[in-house]
């Protein structure tokens, strides 16, 4: 799969009406990989599918805590499905691919695949982003639900568990919209800003930066600051023509809103124009 079709797919992909949140995270694998080519997202479409048929047949009608009880039987204990600290410093660990093969992954990427799995086989479920830890809910997200934690091998999480989560990863107080089912383009943008963040402690990495930049403007709703965070790359990458256009562009964006902003930009575009002299 080559840059361009991958990004196609992917653009076009994220502007469904109901996106395929699946094929968008195993787009993004593609990414890492390129060479790889059509076989690990079909490889990966096909894993999901068996392991939705290892579901016992429930129904939609089934207690959320029972299929909260089933996935965490299939996927945590039976195929070992987790995650641990070491798992935040590995790059596999945010692409849908990897997590599949390894079955370890951060812990948005796990619910991707608790999610995916529960989805195929009738399952009323949805991904709850908390600050700082995703987790998966099942049932109806303003009525009876459960909260499990794919990280922690789908354990079912109460309130008060949930806040705890939050308070650790971010000091903040839980609060009831943090409970609400996060979109599909929220995911994968969340997705995308971990890998950035990975790419970023690794200055040797700003190909894999560049990268998730460049898909995360693809999505319909994303940052303006992400073309800043664009230029700066280029230009650190020696594109300084292409970094220079991006942040004049950008200037033009945030001028009304941010005029003292936007000059400082300007200013850059033209130091990065001069490094060609």
């Amino acid at each position: 799969m080559n840059d361009t079709t991958g990004r196609q797919r992917f653009a076009e992909a994220a502007r469904e009406t109901r996106p395929d949140l699946a094929l968008l995270c195993l787009l993004i694998a593609g990414e890492a990989d390129p060479d790889a080519g059509e076989e690990p997202v079909d490889t990966a479409q096909i894993e999901l599918d068996r392991l939705a048929g290892l579901l016992p047949a429930l129904g939609r009608q089934a207690a959320p805590r029972r299929w909260a009880e089933a996935l965490a039987e299939l996927l945590g204990e039976r195929c070992g499905f987790h995650g641990s600290p070491a798992d935040y410093r590995r790059l596999e660990s945010s692409l849908l691919t990897e997590v599949l093969r390894r079955r370890r992954g951060l812990p948005i990427l796990l619910s991707v695949v608790w999610m995916e799995v529960a989805r195929r086989a009738g399952a009323p479920v949805y991904g709850v982003a908390l600050p700082g830890h995703f987790v998966v809910g099942f049932g109806e997200p303003y009525g009876q639900h459960v909260l499990a934690d794919p990280f922690d091998g789908g354990r079912i999480l109460s309130e008060e568990e949930a806040g705890l989560l939050v308070a650790g990863a971010t000091g903040a107080p839980l609060a009831p919209a943090m409970f609400s089912p996060a979109e599909p383009a929220e995911i994968v943008l969340r997705v995308l800003n971990n890998i950035r963040a990975w790419a970023a402690a690794r200055p040797e990495r700003s190909d894999v930066q560049l990268w998730a930049v460049e898909l995360s403007l693809l999505l319909p709703s994303h940052p303006a600051r992400l073309r800043y965070e664009r230029a700066e790359l280029l230009v650190e990458r020696g594109d300084f023509v292409g970094g220079a256009h991006e942040m004049e562009e950008y200037a033009e964006v945030i001028d009304a809103l941010e005029p003292t902003v936007a000059e400082t930009v300007r200013r850059q575009a033209r130091a990065a124009r001069a490094m060609l002299n």
